[in-house]
């Protein structure tokens, strides 16, 4: 098969299997909600544009074209951090190729191409497009703004490549964080005065194509090339070394027994099995150490700037590091147990057991976000009740409400898997929706209550309400558990077709 002929084929299986993807259904309501939400981007864009053009047509301090490129680092930086949200790396779609007598390069190519060719990277056009049109096409011609368009173009290319490069290495070691950190760190060194005096070395680019020269985007093209061979060799050997694993010698090393949870005896078990999820496995690992770090940042944040000093955020960012736990994982739950989901189902109330487990388990794990913040309560940016309280109405209300997806998720996520493993997100809308509302509830009921009574009543009503929660967990436990049950052959065949 030529390599032409490969690359229309693999995109046409893509094709298919989005149409044949197990719970099509919510892979419908899931588009529908990412529909919804581009839209409302490329609103923003287009206003930002016209903003941007009426304020440059009125400045004759700096021309259309170089204010566009002095601003160039900031958008590739947004556009980098956009694509966490949706981009999956090319080699996650290779493995099931792998067995196949075509060649593995060709198959990491071909999805590499594939990604070059997505809306993705042309989503910033309702930017550039109105922005071209009232202060670029008319002052400098078409060969000036069809060069403008190029560029970028080109520039949002090499981006996404270099997006899968850093999302590749992450996925095989968090530190790997610092490298995009620093390099888009260094690229906006120059607004602050540092490295230049300012901003205006971009600017220098604009200039350039103001005069018709066509360097920049040569340089554009051969950073392009660059990265994509770059790209193209990563995955190739993460994908080897992921599926070569198996051949290696397994080092012996002391096991962590937990024996002090012996004495609980089949809840202790859980309890075990569940922290050595957590210690032991890479995705799970990588997730509970992101948690910690969100955390961290966001208390140093709040403690040592002036940045989250007002009332809303402080007590929305006090609740978003309580509750980052139960999204990192609770929203996934049982999802991860789908690999070995028959073994639960041998004994009786098993499950039941195994989410009570889980329920302590994160219910403990908020003692971390809680240490963390302590820095907050001696900067005076937080009070001791207000984090109790917050703590109080995540571990019983918030964690009530998430632990709801027990009864619904039925997709299998890969324990240590990541590069040539199915990528372990869920489709559905529902997740999102429940996710939404465990953030945006209790900052409304504490708004709304403050608007009659005090704030420390406010506090004490979250949490009452949380420790409602907390004491019944038992009861509605069980209910989640029935309604698990009831659904036990319909999850039970979507664990076993996502795996």
């Amino acid at each position: 098969m030529k390599r032409l002929q490969l690359y229309k084929e693999l995109r046409h299986h893509r094709k298919l299997a989005d149409k044949r993807a197990f719970d099509s259904t919510m892979n419908k309501n899931a588009k529908i909600m990412v529909y919804i939400g581009m839209s409302a981007m490329l609103v923003y864009l287009i206003f930002f544009a016209i903003m941007f053009s009426l304020a440059i047509n009125n400045d004759k301090s700096t021309t259309a074209l170089e204010f566009i490129f002095t601003i160039a680092p900031i958008i590739l930086a947004i556009d980098f951090g956009v694509r966490f949200i949706a981009q999956q790396t090319p080699a996650q779609l290779v493995k099931p190729y792998l067995l196949l007598p075509v060649s593995r390069y060709l198959c990491t190519e071909a999805f590499i191409i594939s990604s070059l060719f997505t809306w993705g990277n042309v989503i910033w056009y309702a930017l550039l497009l109105p922005y071209s049109l009232m202060s670029v096409i008319f002052g400098y011609g078409l060969w000036t703004t069809f060069l403008l368009l190029v560029t970028f173009y080109v520039l949002f290319l090499a981006n996404s490549q270099w997006y899968l490069i850093c999302k590749t290495l992450i996925n095989n070691n968090m530190l790997w964080t610092l490298l995009p950190v620093a390099v888009y760190g260094l690229m906006v060194l120059p607004y602050f005065g540092y490295i230049v005096d300012n901003a205006d070395i971009y600017g220098e680019i604009g200039v350039f194509i103001e005069k018709g020269n066509p360097l920049p985007l040569l340089a554009a093209l051969v950073l392009l090339v660059c990265c994509i061979f770059a790209n193209r060799r990563l995955q190739f050997v993460n994908i080897m070394k992921e599926l070569g694993k198996g051949n290696k010698q397994t080092k012996l090393r002391t096991v962590s027994k937990f024996s002090f949870l012996n004495r609980y005896g089949e809840l202790g078990e859980y309890l075990k099995l569940e922290i050595k999820m957590v210690i032991r496995n890479r995705n799970t690992k990588i997730g509970f150490f992101s948690a910690i770090a969100v955390a961290s940042v966001f208390s140093i944040l709040i403690s040592y700037t002036n940045i989250y000093n007002d009332e809303f955020s402080k007590n929305y960012f006090c609740l978003y590091n309580f509750l980052i736990f139960g999204t990192m994982f609770i929203t996934k739950v049982m999802s991860y147990e789908g690999n070995y989901i028959e073994c639960l189902l041998v004994h009786k109330e098993n499950i039941l057991k195994l989410l009570e487990a889980k329920y302590i388990f994160y219910s403990l794990m908020l003692l971390v976000p809680f240490i963390i913040m302590i820095p907050a309560i001696i900067a005076g940016k937080f009070s001791l009740l207000q984090l109790v309280a917050y703590m109080s109405f995540t571990m019983g209300s918030c964690f009530c409400l998430l632990f709801q997806l027990a009864v619904f998720n039925r997709q299998t996520i890969p324990l240590n898997q990541k590069i040539t493993g199915r990528n372990g997100q869920s489709n559905s809308w529902l997740p999102f929706i429940i996710t939404m509302v465990a953030f945006c509830a209790p900052i409304g009921i504490y708004f709304l209550l403050n608007a009659f009574m005090s704030t420390t009543g406010v506090y004490i009503v979250l949490f009452t309400t949380g420790l409602i929660f907390i004491v019944s967990e038992r009861f509605w436990m069980r209910n989640i558990y029935k309604r698990m049950m009831k659904r036990k052959f319909q999850n039970l065949e979507g664990f076993r077709a996502t795996r």
